[in-house]
């Protein structure tokens, strides 16, 4: 079965540029990441297809090997044993390409620095705010253990690459033009490995799911990162290992509203507490707590409970619980109840009683009054 194009997998032109390259491949990566596709495979196929994409056209030597002979020139059994690249003139290749912007991606290949990865972590509101410790797996690539990262068969070692003498590249002359380029053979490594290890088939590296311990501290928000050095994917030929960075989402709470540190929720009450005050008990993250309201409290007012919000992460002043009151309109009501509240009508006959009220009808016939029809 042929292998799809690495540009195509990422959804990218060949142009791409590394920063713009990092940003598809993340954005595959998540799509069909294990944790969010669990059992299947379909995805776990086109998660794997995409880390290696990634993983060719993000290192400078194979994405130019890549670039001018498609996965033939990637192929570090092929590299290996020199196969593919015999022909002089398909070691030339474009030599008017190479000197015009088509060539020249990097110097001499050799360890080079993993990969960092991203990972979401979703967190309940009650754990961003107080802190908490969690376990993720993460599917990333480690230095193959058979071979110590070497990608040699134990008891063997990769050997210099006789088409450049372990330089990485070749000089090729035509007429007055003289064109440096990355070693098709080697790619860029200045080794080549005869006799491959048999787990990692001569990469050096494998792919490992990972079980890392969070500590996630108190205050984080939604977009906050945590950065765990070294986690990320293993260096290529015993490079440093990348990053993983944990980034946070905040799941949506069923009662609390989180703006920056202050926290909102809403308070149905009666429109009899309303009228008459009262006292209610109102949630916070702590426990219940008394909320005092005074008579004639109207709907939407906000009452403010300090210091019960969250404490942000950099340090600072706790934020508040703001509660913003409902007035709730009673419903299927009782025959008694109708004529009860049709006595209480009768007996408000002030405008006092009903002061935005009036004071909106006044506007009201101001504004017809001004009209000219």
């Amino acid at each position: 079965m042929s292998k799809r194009d690495y540009y195509e997998i990422l959804g990218v032109d060949r142009s791409v540029s590394d920063k713009d390259l990092k940003k598809a491949y993340r954005r595959v990566a998540m799509k069909y990441h294990p944790d969010r596709n669990p059992d299947d495979q379909a995805a776990e196929e086109k998660f794997k297809e995409a880390n290696e994409a990634y993983e060719v056209l993000s290192n400078d030597q194979k994405r130019a090997a890549y670039d001018q002979y498609g996965h033939a020139g990637v192929d570090q059994s092929a590299g290996g044993a020199g196969g593919g690249f015999n022909n002089f003139s398909d070691i030339f290749g474009d030599v008017f390409g190479d000197i015009f912007g088509g060539g020249g991606r990097g110097g001499r290949g050799g360890p080079a620095r993993g990969s960092d990865l991203r990972y979401t972590l979703d967190l309940d509101l009650e754990d961003a705010v107080r802190g908490t410790t969690v376990k993720i797996k993460v599917p990333t690539l480690v230095a193959c253990k058979t071979c110590d990262g070497t990608g040699a068969k134990k008891g063997s070692t990769p050997k210099t690459c006789t088409t450049c003498g372990g330089h990485g590249q070749v000089r090729m002359q035509q007429g007055f033009f003289s064109v440096q380029q990355t070693c098709p053979n080697c790619h860029g490594s200045g080794k080549v490995i005869s006799d491959p290890c048999t787990d990692c088939h001569g990469h050096g590296r494998i792919e490992e799911t990972k079980t890392l311990s969070v500590k996630v501290p108190s205050g984080v928000d939604t977009g906050d990162r945590i950065r765990l050095a070294g986690e990320g994917e293993a260096g290529a030929d015993g490079g440093p290992a990348g990053d993983l960075y944990v980034q946070m989402n905040i799941r949506q709470h069923s009662i609390f509203e989180r703006e920056g540190n202050n926290l909102y929720c809403e308070v149905p009450i009666s429109f009899v507490d309303a009228a008459l005050g009262g006292e209610l008990e109102v949630p916070t993250l702590d426990g219940r707590v008394k909320l005092k309201v005074p008579e004639g409290t109207q709907t939407g007012k906000l009452f403010r409970l300090r210091g019960k919000g969250v404490s942000p992460v950099r340090g600072g002043a706790t934020g508040d619980l703001m509660c913003r009151v409902l007035v709730e309109t009673p419903v299927s009501l009782s025959a008694k109840q109708k004529e009860l509240l049709r006595e209480f009508k009768a007996l408000v006959t002030d405008d006092k009683h009903s002061p935005k009220q009036s004071t909106w009808f006044e506007g009201m016939k101001n504004f017809f009054g001004d009209m000219k029809l």
